[in-house]
């Protein structure tokens, strides 16, 4: 039998902890594939010699969501934190455990991916390195966050929390009115209540490059109102959503409902757009408008789907999926390099293209989950990502 949707106050969200870390390991899958997209020597560090436009299933679908995904339940694991330990308290423990990762890890991050962008790039020219291509100068506006721009707008989207808290927070009006408007978002419309902004941003965003979806701030410090809305639209619900965690029990009931609708609504757009990354940029005319507000209906009813399917099946206690849960952070963390260079080791072989990209994952996963347990799960890197050291290997709580 499936386990309680909602568990006791107190009591860990297992099923949350488990979709939460199912977002980030999709990033894995997503950046994974990019090597055999057609036309990835466009946009991507590596293309391999046989691409294929199958492999757009493995970036697209997954895109589609998996933020947005990620950005709801970090809202609703803040709010719960925040309330356990207080504003300073709360405030201290982001700090350390999002703040400094990213303060820290970054320049390293980044150094390692132009390392594998310079073997590439020698790998490529027959053992010469070419000349280094013009690149412009270091600014907010220009500003190589690289997939650790998740962090940076995860700090935004706290001190937005905190300011909103600090000044409204304490208005009973406002209160009653937000609870209300969670009711309705989070009720079996909700997805398509959310998509109208999120679809009008994309519709007008310049120079939208449609097939990619949301576009990430990962080359700016200045988050653009698609993102802004998307992901800080997912957050705050997640955040509101946690004064009313009972609303949960709606989402694990109506799953299929969700499914079935982001099921439907992510064929329409694959007919629509096709498989192979379309790499103009999209007219801003009434179809594009049609397919964004689909595209955001899309990854709103996964999102919905995969929370309630993780509290309809995965809500009871699993030590290896609590592991994984643990070990998502540092994977996402530090993914990037390894399959950057996995990629590039294929990129020299002529197998078939599912094939290299089954070698990629798997290396890639093997590799970071071994320097999870090895170097970070008991160390101070584990400290910093998981709130406290704890005991390498599988464990009970």
């Amino acid at each position: 039998m499936p386990s309680t949707p909602v568990p006791p106050s107190g009591e860990r969200l297992h099923g949350l902890d488990a979709v939460r870390a199912i977002a980030l390991l999709l990033g894995l899958v997503v950046h994974a594939s990019m090597s055999w997209l057609p036309g990835a020597q466009y946009f991507w560090l590596t293309h391999d010699a046989t691409p294929n436009a199958w492999a757009g299933l493995a970036f697209y679908v997954p895109h589609m969501f998996r933020m947005l995904l990620f950005f709801l339940l970090a809202g609703f694991f803040a709010r719960l934190a925040h309330e356990r330990m207080g504003t300073r308290a709360f405030i201290r423990d982001r700090g350390k455990r999002i703040a400094m990762p990213l303060l820290s890890g970054w320049f390293p991050m980044l150094m390692a991916i132009l390392a594998v962008a310079a073997w590439n790039a020698w790998l490529v020219n027959n053992g010469k390195m070419p000349e280094a291509p013009p690149t412009p100068p270091l600014s907010p506006r220009h500003f190589p966050l690289t997939h650790l721009w998740f962090l940076y707008v995860l700090l935004l989207c706290y001190i937005a929390a905190m300011l909103v808290r600090a000044t409204l927070g304490r208005s009973a009006f406002v209160q009653r009115a937000a609870d209300a408007g969670v009711r309705l978002f989070a009720s079996p419309i909700g997805p398509l209540l959310l998509a109208i902004p999120l679809g009008s941003a994309l519709a007008t965003h310049a120079s939208w490059f449609a097939w990619f979806g949301i576009p990430t701030p990962d080359q700016s410090l200045y988050p653009s109102l698609a993102a802004w809305i998307a992901f800080g639209s997912a957050f705050g619900l997640g955040w509101l959503l946690h004064r009313q965690p009972q609303l949960l029990r709606g989402w694990a009931g109506h799953w299929p409902l969700h499914l079935a609708i982001a099921v439907v609504a992510t064929i329409g757009c694959m007919l629509h757009i096709g498989l192979a990354p379309q790499l103009v940029a999209a007219p801003r005319d009434m179809v594009t408008l049609a397919y964004a507000v689909a595209y955001s209906i899309a990854g709103w009813s996964w999102s919905f789907a995969l929370v309630g399917m993780g509290l309809r099946f995965l809500s009871g206690h699993s030590r290896i999926r609590r592991y994984l849960a643990d070990a998502s952070y540092w994977i996402y963390f530090a993914h990037l390099p390894v399959v950057m260079a996995m990629q590039v080791a294929m990129s020299r072989v002529q197998w078939p293209w599912f094939v290299e990209f089954l070698v990629v994952l798997l290396v890639s996963m093997a590799l970071l989950l071994s320097s999870y347990d090895l170097l970070v799960r008991n160390s101070f890197i584990g400290a910093w990502l998981n709130g406290r050291r704890k005991p390498r290997g599988l464990e009970y709580r």
